[in-house]
Formats: structure tokens, sequence, C-alpha cells
């Protein structure tokens, strides 16, 4: 067991990378900040059914012994942000602001590593928590595997920045424009340190810095779609076509393109769905596209259940890595119209599990899912395909991807 699992809030990609170095007996600890073992004590209490959903969103199949939690940071981060106290958690700047919590997260490994005797061979850790703990494995020759979830910054701001003059009044949504330079020199720093990048999609692994890509081993390993044993709910024929956006509510996702889109139809026969954080007020959404239907967000069932309630997912992304939501949706039966920037471009059987549609163009989007619209008999076949390509897809074969890579090095 040779591996060093490092992420400071441990999402779905996280937690199927720790499943497979488990699998694979090759993990030896993984550091997070809030975590709980699926067999410690703790976690066995009986907890109150609502308590029992928050503790399994930080909850890990792996012995206490291997789990390192350092959870003081990240408590404070939760409780203002339940709170609404923004200063403390404001971008960047808060006291307890996501970056300062990867950072204290980075010192703790680094700190780690420094007192530890453990023989690791590998660090395996992710984009904006890892800087000084590369710096320490370096110094002991253990090898740093860098996931980049998210297409590489300067692509990313050069986009955003694009974005931001096409619609500047959407520009307050794109959060990552506001980046620091510190912060983006501090991702340019982690990469060069990195000896093995591992990218979820194609166009991540194009963003990348030509010299990074001639100089370090690469590795393209796609994010996998969830098994959905639930059918997808049977529609009335007579019943508007459900249309679903899923993710944050910003251009960077292309929601401004959508609902461009959606004036250009003008058909009362399409419903439009919104699902995800407002980051804005939803008067500012409402202005702009008056008649969709915003859902808030919620647990990851009840996500899946609304899926199933909706015919198709528009997701026309600016800036991605390999969108999770379009898989969840795959897998629950959706075609999608998707962009090239979503990751998800080997999802796509065109006229059979969705389309791909440029970015920034609405009149695509508004073609396809007119396509939709008139084609309402094809959607039950097609919905067949999709739950069959996510089968194909499935995070299975993402682990045994990761593994493989990986266990090169450990054995």
């Amino acid at each position: 067991m040779k591996v060093l699992l490092s992420h400071p809030s441990g999402n779905t990609y996280v937690k199927h990378a720790l499943k497979s170095f488990q699998q694979h007996a090759c993990l030896s600890a993984y550091f997070t900040t809030l975590g709980f073992s699926k067999f410690s004590l703790f976690y066995k209490l009986p907890w109150p059914g609502k308590i029992r959903r928050h503790l399994n969103r930080r909850t890990y199949p792996i012995s206490p012994h291997r789990l390192h939690a350092y959870p003081s940071k990240e408590i404070m981060r939760l409780l203002c942000q339940g709170l609404g106290i923004e200063p403390l958690i404001a971008h960047q700047k808060g006291r307890y602001c996501f970056d300062n919590i990867c950072h204290w997260h980075d010192n703790n490994v680094a700190d780690h590593l420094v007192h530890t005797y453990s023989n690791y061979k590998v660090l395996y850790s992710y984009e904006d928590c890892c800087l000084e703990s590369f710096r320490q494995a370096k110094e002991r020759s253990i090898r740093c595997f860098y996931e980049l979830p998210i297409a590489y910054w300067e692509a990313s701001q050069r986009l955003l920045k694009e974005e931001a003059q096409r619609y500047p009044d959407w520009e307050p949504t794109l959060l990552g424009t506001r980046d620091s330079e510190r912060k983006l020199e501090r991702k340019t720093k982690e990469l060069e340190l990195a000896d093995h990048v591992v990218c979820p999609s194609n166009f991540v692994l194009s963003t990348l810095p030509q010299a990074i890509r001639e100089k370090t081993p690469c590795s393209v390993i796609p994010y996998g779609a969830p098994i959905i044993k639930n059918e997808p709910e049977q529609r009335r024929p007579n019943s508007k076509l459900r249309v679903l956006f899923a993710g944050s509510l910003s251009q960077r996702k292309g929601l401004a393109d959508l609902f461009e889109a959606t004036r250009m139809l003008n058909r009362n026969d399409i419903e439009l769905v919104v699902f995800g954080p407002l980051l804005a007020p939803e008067s500012f959404y409402k202005k702009r596209c008056p008649n969709f239907v915003h859902e808030p967000p919620r647990a990851n069932p009840e996500v899946l259940k609304l899926m199933r309630s909706c015919d198709i997912l528009v997701l026309p992304s600016i800036v991605e890595g390999r969108a999770i939501v379009q898989l969840e949706a795959l897998a629950c039966g959706l075609p999608l119209i998707i962009t090239p920037h979503t990751g998800g471009e080997d999802l796509i059987e065109e006229g059979k599990t969705g389309f791909i549609v440029p970015i920034r163009d609405p009149e695509a989007i508004a073609e396809k899912i007119d396509w939709f619209a008139q084609n309402r008999e094809q959607l039950p076949d097609m919905r067949m395909a999709c739950t069959e390509k996510a089968q194909e897809a499935s995070w299975r074969r993402f682990e045994k991807q990761i593994a493989a890579v990986v266990t090169e090095w450990v054995y």
C-alpha cells in the first residue's frame, strides 16, 4: 500500500478514485478536511435522517486508521455558509473561503510528509490543493499525480473573459474572472511539479500548455456514469417537452445562450426547467427568460428523480472538465444537447443519444431543441440508447483505468 490520496472535500470522482485504489490494495492513506469512516463507531451511531444524509456526503468506505481528517476549518466554512456570514467565506478574501480551506489542507498533507516515516510512492492530488505537499513529495522522491478536473486556467480565463464581453450583464456569474494573480500562479506551479497529469476529457487535455504535454506524461481518464436502477418516468404524449438545464446558473455553463435559444423558439409546447444554485437574484434570470421553472439544489436521489421527469438535458457550457450532470442525465435516459467543452463528446451518437452543438451558438441549440419537439416519437428509443451508453461509460471503467495508470508506479 503506497498511495496517499489527497482532496479537501471528497467529491464523486475522488470517492471513485479511493474505491479503485482500495480495490487494488494500494491505498495507504486518504487525507481530507471533514470526513468519516463508514466503519467508525461515530458513523454507526443512530443519527436522525437529516444528519445521516449530511454525514453520508463525507463518509468513505475506508478503515479509520487510513483516514486522516482535519475538520475544524471546514466546519467553520460550512457554518458560515449556513448562517449566511458572507464576509468570512467571500471568494479568496474570507478567512474561511474555500481557497483558504484548500491551502490549509495542502499544508496538513505537507506537514505529514515532513514528519512521517511511511514509504509512500505516489501522492495523488488535485488542482488548487497540492503545491506544498507536492514540494515535500518531490524531496522524498514520491511521484506526484495531478488531476485537473476542469480546463487549465489559461484557457479558462481566455474563454471567460470573452464571455464577459459577449454578455457584460452576466459577468458577475462567471466567478473565475475574479481569480487573483497569486491563485493563478499557484496553479501554474502545481502543474509544473506534477510527474503525471490526469485529465477527465480530451478537451481538458487540449487546454494544457504545449510545453507540459511534451515533457510530462498525461492521461485522459473520463469520469463515469452512475448505475440508475429505476426506469425513466413515462411522460404523457401530449405533455410539454421538458428541457432540463443542470448546474450553477452561470454563463460558464452557457445559460445565457440557452435563454436566447428559448426566446428564438417561442414555442408554448416546451417547458424549460433550470436546476441549480442561483449566482444572482432570481429576478436577474427572470428578466432574461420569464417562463423557466427554477428547481433549487437538493440531495442526489432527488436530483435523479427530477431528471427522470424531464425529456432532454441541454448543457451548452463554455468551460468544463467532464460535467457529471450529463452522465447522470444520460443514465436516467435523457438525450443530451451539449458542446464539445462539456467533455462528453464520447457520449454522443448523433440522433441516438443526442447532439453536439458549437459553443456560443444559440441558433444551433434552438434547432436541436426544435428537432426534439418535432420528433417526440423517437424519445423512447433514444432513452434506451442513452442508458446503454451510460453503462458503457460507467464508473467501473474509470476505476479500472485510473488503477492501471497509478499502480504502474506502485508495484
